[in-house]
């Protein structure tokens, strides 16, 4: 019976979980279903049926044929699809003169960020208890193609599935093992486009301070040892803050996984709200390169990699439209050992973020409107260091896979006073994936 009941939520899961962008296509090819089916409100919020789709290593089918053999399961196409962001971002700070001076323009002459992401994507079923997800980066002038891949193997324990994911990422965390929340935890499983004022995780994985290799903290290599079940999830992942680690070129041998990730949460159901609380700590010190070159050609240093958070996620009804509600806390304490510095926190004080914000279908599946506070303090002197952001978000579906959307940003706090700091950001971007 529970075979059953897992195979029909695959039938309904769609186009689900998708790195940094909308729906993927490539998974509602594979189970002939609507994105609608797999996600809440819009992209890349996921509904339960879309947590259980990507719980399942992408593995369901539904109308698609398979080739099938002795061992052998797997889609009779290999699934692809193609992502796209193109943005328009502006803020307050001062413009420069570009045509005269021949500087590049900055956000305050207004961007047009054409590409922003670019993306080539293939996923799904490897084999019954196997799956893939692979992203490539079109637009990387300078980088490397891959920009994540994960392989989930799966194992039945009775109700309780077993995973053993390993990954690597260029930008997106040790969470790219594994994570169900669409709070922001995994910065492209998040519900509003301004990922660092509306997820106080993000916001810590955003510091700029630590070598130019890893600058956006998002480098992850390891693997993740998961349980899952209908109660909740438990993931335990050891893991290197660098980018295929042990690779032909990669900047860090393959032994170094001295960081570790503990992550449990919750997923219950309470009078039809539909519900992720969970908790998270990393730590441990880490090999580094200080530049994209292979070692001994760079330097490599250790950094911290320490950072605790809680958060909240809610999805229920208002009448009959949706509504998602999102809290996180995250803290990332100063340097306390022989390490050159923390990947999370900026070292003077410790870094503390706050965040809570909602998400409203006023057109359920068409138009959605949020808003979202932020409270922290950037880990600099404490003196100069209040670092708060209110935001507005919109989201507009022109189809299930392609949307406009809306932020804008305003900060305050003693990090924002000066002449010439930021103080408002908006953005319009258009997604779209087929």
């Amino acid at each position: 019976m529970n075979k059953i009941i897992v195979t029909v939520a695959g039938v309904m899961a769609a186009a689900a979980f998708v790195p940094e962008a909308s729906a993927l296509p490539s998974f509602a090819r594979q189970t002939g279903m609507a994105c609608s089916a797999c996600h809440q409100q819009h992209f890349p919020i996921l509904n339960k049926f879309g947590r259980e789709f990507k719980a399942s290593g992408y593995t369901l089918m539904g109308a698609q044929g398979k080739v099938e053999g002795d061992n052998l399961s797997m889609p009779d196409t290999l699934n692809g699809a193609i992502m796209v962001k193109v943005r328009y971002q502006k803020d307050n700070t001062s413009s420069t003169d570009n045509v005269a001076t021949g500087t590049a323009n900055t956000l305050g002459d207004g961007q047009l960020q054409f590409g922003d992401e670019l993306g080539l994507f293939f996923g799904g079923r490897v084999s019954n208890n196997i799956g893939f997800m692979f992203e490539g980066n079109t637009v990387a002038a300078a980088d490397s193609f891959m920009s994540g891949l994960k392989i989930p193997f799966l194992f039945d324990a009775g109700k309780t599935r077993v995973s053993i994911i390993p990954f690597t990422t260029d930008t997106l965390g040790v969470q790219y093992g594994y994570e169900l929340s669409s709070g922001g935890v995994l910065r492209s499983n998040r519900w509003a486009e301004h990922r660092r004022e509306i997820s106080a995780v993000q916001y810590n994985a955003d510091q700029n301070n630590v070598p130019s290799s890893t600058a956006n903290t998002g480098a992850a290599t390891g693997f993740a040892l998961v349980a899952q079940n209908d109660i909740g999830y438990v993931n335990f992942t050891k893991w290197s803050p660098n980018y295929a680690m042990g690779g032909n070129g990669s900047s860090i041998n393959s032994y170094d996984m001295s960081s570790r990730y503990f992550r449990i949460a919750a997923t219950p159901s309470v009078k039809d709200w539909d519900m992720v609380v969970g908790f998270g700590v990393m730590g441990g010190e880490s090999l580094i390169s200080d530049s994209g070159a292979a070692i001994p050609g760079g330097v490599a240093t250790f950094w911290e990699t320490r950072q605790t958070f809680a958060d909240f996620q809610a999805h229920g009804l208002i009448g009959n439209n949706d509504l998602g509600v999102y809290a996180q806390f995250a803290k990332a304490p100063v340097v306390t050992t022989s390490a050159i510095g923390s990947i999370y926190g900026a070292g003077l004080t410790d870094r503390k973020v706050f965040t809570l914000g909602a998400d409203y279908s006023l057109i359920p599946n068409v138009l959605s409107f949020g808003a979202a506070y932020r409270n922290a303090s950037n880990g600099a002197d404490e003196t100069v260091n209040g670092d708060n952001a209110l935001t507005f978000t919109a989201v507009y579906d022109f189809a299930m896979n392609v949307s406009l959307h809306a932020n804008y940003s305003k900060y305050k706090g003693s990090s924002r006073e000066l002449e010439g700091d930021q103080t408002s950001l908006y953005t319009l971007q258009l997604e779209a994936g087929w």
